[in-house]
Order: structure tokens, then C-alpha cells, then sequence
């Protein structure tokens, strides 16, 4: 069993009048099925409404099935005595860094997580130190994060789930808030946590770019996976990805739109570097 094994997940949000009469039932997540191995970088992607953030919290045990079962690390999350131990296993950053973030300084906000699991305070301060290393942000370990930009803001939040040594981290559209440098800074300390620090890595997004270098990715729609594979497999489908409302990275999509004119480039092409090296290939191919 991998660290997050799905089995006919189901989760219905329930709509009830002022008498607490039922007035509708809407299902978000429909009868999903996943296993994730520790140590593998996931991607979720979907349109708004396709059920990926309903997911997101089912894997921290925020939210716990309507039918079907979750495990986190071979812990069923409708058991109520094992919480404790699923929210240190899967640690959970979310889109708003302001909301996750209660320190007046950078360095006592990362500590607060470990602090709280009645770590040595020795331990705390190593564990501090180390995690601000992790993401890039251990030269502003005395700032107030009133003066970080989003970006950085956001480096602190995973920092401090980082601290309780998580052996996974699901991030539900973490740099939704952020400009393109404040995505780029949070993508590439996540990469970098997958790569060095083994974390399993579960990036939910809409943002294309962000998925490329995952293991694997799973597409959303209606509560259900609609496709699952690789990014180049993935992106390979861009019809299918239209069908579901979705776009692809832009170096996929000029590649896609050259190919319909005509010249023979492979299918799945995810970054500019690539494109550019097919499109040389292809010119020297056809002097």
C-alpha cells in the first residue's frame, strides 16, 4: 500500500434549509480510486468545481468519506484516534499563506508546528534552521512575514509543515494568489523537496506549467478521474484537455497548432528548450 491509497472515494456535500430539511446533495468526489507511492510527485489538475480540492482535504483528513475509504500511510482516516498521527504524515498547505501563517516572526512561525507536537526545543531550532534552508528562506529567519513578499510568504508555509517532518505534503493550489515569480520561487522549492528530501509531493493546480516535472498526473472532471499518466502522456491529449476545459503549457500548444500545419514534431512536448531543439531537428532534417 503506497502512502495514499484511495478506494471508491466518495465525498456529497449536503444542502439543508433553514429547517435543516436536505435541499440538494452534490457529489464532489465520485467513486475515485488512487494509490500514491512514497516519495512520487502527483499532480491534480481540473477546472474549478471538478472535485480536485475536495480530494486535497480528504488526504489530510480535513474532510472523511461519504462512502468509500482513504488511507494515509496505512491509517483509515474515519478512525478517529488516528488523526493526530495522519496529520503529521500528510502535512497541508493552502492557497492563502496568510491564513497558515500566526507568527510575528519568520523563525517562530515555522517552530509553532513542532512546538505543539512537544518537540525538544533544541530539536525545534534545528528543525527551524533546516527547513527555512529547504525552501530558500533561511536568511529571513528574524523578518516579520508582514515584510515577505507572496512567494516568500508562502516558502514559510511550507517550512512550517516541512518542520514536523512530514513524510507527505499536499498542496491545494498553493500560488492560486501569487504572480508568475512568487510561482516560480514556490514550484521550484517543492521540486526541491521531492528531489532532496524524498517528501511525497501532491500539488493540486490549474497552471499547467507547474505539472511538468511531476512522476504522474491525474485530471479531474466532475468528481471523477477523467485521465491519468505522465505530463508528456498528458499532454500528448490536447483535444481531450480542451473537452475538459483545460489548456496546455504554451510550448505544447505552438507545437500541437505546427503539427496541424504540417511539420512532423513529436507528440507531448512540455517546455520552450524542448521545442526549440525539435524545431532545429526538424530544419536540419529537411535542408
Amino acid at each position: 500500500m503506497g502512502i495514499i491509497k484511495t478506494d471508491n472515494l466518495v465525498f456529497e456535500y449536503i444542502r439543508r434549509d433553514e429547517d435543516g430539511n436536505v435541499e440538494g446533495i452534490n457529489r464532489a468526489v465520485d467513486e475515485v480510486t488512487l494509490d500514491i507511492k512514497q516519495g512520487d510527485f502527483i499532480a491534480v489538475l481540473g477546472h474549478n468545481g471538478s472535485g480536485k480540492s475536495t480530494l486535497a482535504k480528504h488526504m489530510n483528513a480535513i474532510l472523511c468519506p461519504t462512502e468509500g475509504t482513504i488511507w494515509v500511510d496505512g491509517r483509515d482516516t474515519q478512525e478517529e484516534s488516528e488523526l493526530w498521527n495522519i496529520r503529521q504524515t500528510a502535512g497541508m498547505v493552502f492557497q492563502n499563506p496568510d491564513n497558515q501563517i500566526i507568527g510575528q516572526v519568520v523563525e517562530e512561525d515555522v517552530g509553532f508546528g513542532p512546538e505543539n507536537m512537544g518537540i525538544p526545543t533544541a530539536e525545534i531550532w534545528e528543525r527551524v534552521n533546516e527547513s527555512l534552508r529547504a525552501v530558500g528562506m533561511y536568511e529571513f529567519r528574524k523578518y516579520s512575514p508582514n515584510k515577505l513578499s507572496g512567494g516568500q510568504k508562502q516558502r514559510v508555509s511550507i517550512a512550517g509543515v516541512l518542520a514536523m517532518h512530514p513524510k507527505c505534503i499536499v498542496l491545494d493550489e498553493p500560488t492560486a494568489m501569487l504572480d508568475p515569480n512568487g510561482r516560480k520561487e514556490v514550484v521550484r522549492a517543492v521540486r526541491a523537496l521531492n528531489d532532496v528530501e524524498n517528501v511525497t509531493v501532491i500539488l493540486i493546480t490549474h497552471y499547467m506549467e507547474e505539472i511538468i516535472h511531476a512522476d504522474r498526473v491525474f485530471v479531474m472532471d466532475e468528481g471523477r478521474i477523467a485521465m491519468e499518466g505522465t505530463p508528456r502522456e498528458i499532454f500528448s491529449q490536447v483535444e481531450k484537455l480542451k473537452e475538459l476545459r483545460l489548456d496546455a503549457p504554451q510550448a505544447t500548444l505552438l507545437a500541437y497548432e505546427l503539427q496541424r500545419r504540417g511539420i512532423a514534431l513529436p507528440n507531448g512536448i512540455l517546455s520552450r528548450d524542448e521545442l526549440v531543439d525539435e524545431i532545429r531537428k526538424y530544419q536540419n532534417a529537411h535542408k
